[in-house]
């Protein structure tokens, strides 16, 4: 019988059938930050319970690391990395913390580490955790709950997910990048199109990308409400796992497998897209214009539509170019990695940012700062006005550190999400590749990043 990629992950890691219908799974890897762990550890310590696999687990500090400096910027993230780092110690798992050479956004360093490879079901208490799928890997968010039980027993509950596949089809044109590809798909399918779904991408435009690009794929597949994101292991994904078995047959969909729904894209057919509102799907190509409420065909569409152009403060027609902005910030676990950074130095070699700019770099982790700047490309950077931090972690992504956007403020962003208040009480964000965030910058509005590769911008 033929099986989907997502049924051969599950059907591989299920320990048994439970009576209600869900199943226990065994997990592979654990991952935990500081802000999601500390009521697990708490759980543990009322049960007089131990963790079972301590080496089945990684700690890393992330989410309210400070970039500007090492030193935590408040006593309440301190406390919060300080008892990840007890607690760590207590029971014997690794830890990333404050100074550590790996340190970094977790889904930056786990791949980087070589710690993800084809067949693995992974699981972490981020909901970006489908990052891993991008490997032929299964990987999911979990609540805190689950963090203790994983940490007991090295399985959880599980409910097998509906099947959706993605089709990709053709060449991506110039200039257009997985960012794109990603926000399209969201476009299309709808920001909950995927509820209860594991999606897997396919076609020649995924397998043409770099790993990079197909975490990026992955890791913004949860803005579907996809709880799993997949792509076959191929040969790229085994040589970046350090796996020097190829075996594609195994971590790939058989011939025939059936999915439950099926949405076919052509790539020649995406443009660099831009995120209008405060929802991942509320995107059109750059040389697009902001939606009119009169659009909509329901009521309901047409007030969420009206809310999204008064918290982002935009006129229905508006031309996508003719917005200005405040900020402009690379980073998070979607677009941080040395690719990225390399894509956006492209851009703004030789040029500055302009003048009422704020414009922010962070690295995933402190082996892509130390590689980037090996390379010079910190020194693109500086020149150009854009402030290089020091230190790495989740930063403007959202508001949970000392990275955080004014009201009012308009970024042009290059993470994964643009809800009310995601970078800070009354932020305005749009979402786009780093590369379009780079051109923004330097023209100080958003701008197709296509023009500044033919020399008109």
């Amino acid at each position: 019988m033929s099986r989907t990629l997502y049924d051969k992950l599950v059907d591989a890691h299920k320990v048994c059938d439970l009576p209600d219908g869900d199943m226990l799974v065994y997990v592979d890897f654990h991952i935990m930050n500081e802000y999601t762990s500390p009521q697990a550890f708490s759980g543990l310590e009322q049960k007089g319970l131990k963790v079972w696999r301590p080496e089945a687990h990684l700690s890393v500090v992330d989410h309210v690391k400070a970039t500007r400096q090492r030193a935590p910027h408040n006593a309440a993230s301190k406390l919060l990395i300080d008892n990840l780092e007890a607690n760590c110690r207590k029971h014997g798992i690794a830890f990333y913390g404050l100074g550590d050479p790996r340190q970094g956004i977790e889904h930056v360093v786990v791949p980087e580490q070589g710690l993800v490879a084809p067949g693995m079901l992974i699981a972490c208490g981020d909901s970006h955790t489908t990052t891993y799928g991008a490997f032929g890997a299964l990987g999911f968010g979990i609540g805190t709950s689950e963090v203790e039980h994983v940490l007991a027993t090295q399985t959880l509950r599980y409910k097998r997910l509906k099947t959706m596949l993605v089709n990709v089809e053709g060449a991506l044109a110039p200039g257009v990048t997985a960012k794109d590809i990603i926000m399209k798909v969201i476009q299309v399918v709808g920001a909950g199109g995927a509820n209860g779904y594991a999606v897997e991408f396919a076609g020649d435009a995924i397998f043409a990308q770099s790993m990079a690009g197909r975490m990026t794929i992955c890791n913004m597949a949860v803005e579907l409400g996809g709880r799993a994101a997949l792509i076959a292991a191929d040969d790229k994904a085994y040589r970046a796992s350090g796996q020097m078995t190829f075996d594609a047959e195994t971590w790939a969909s058989d011939e025939g497998a059936e999915y439950d729904s099926v949405f076919n894209i052509d790539a020649a057919g995406i443009a660099p897209l831009v995120s209008w509102g405060t929802s991942p799907d509320q995107s059109v190509a750059i040389d697009g214009m902001v939606p009119d409420v009169s659009a909509e065909t329901t009521p309901k569409a047409k007030a969420a539509l009206a809310r999204a152009l008064d918290y982002m403060g935009l006129e229905p027609g508006q031309a996508i170019t003719d917005i200005q902005i405040d900020s402009a910030f690379i980073g998070s676990c979607t677009n941080s990695r040395i690719e990225d950074l390399r894509a956006a130095a492209e851009v703004v070699k030789g040029r500055r940012v302009a003048e009422r700019v704020n414009a922010i770099i962070v690295p995933g982790s402190v082996f892509t700062k130390l590689q980037a700047e090996a390379e010079g490309l910190d020194i693109i950077f500086k020149e150009a006005g854009f402030d290089w931090r020091p230190e790495s972690g989740c930063s403007m992504c959202l508001a949970m550190n000392d990275d955080i956007a004014l009201e009012g403020e308009r970024l042009a962003s290059s993470t994964n999400r643009n809800f009310e208040g995601r970078q800070g009480r009354g932020a305005r964000t749009h979402l786009m590749s780093p590369a379009m965030v780079a051109a923004a910058a330097i023209s100080g509005h958003l701008v197709d990043v296509r023009d500044f590769k033919k020399g008109t911008a």
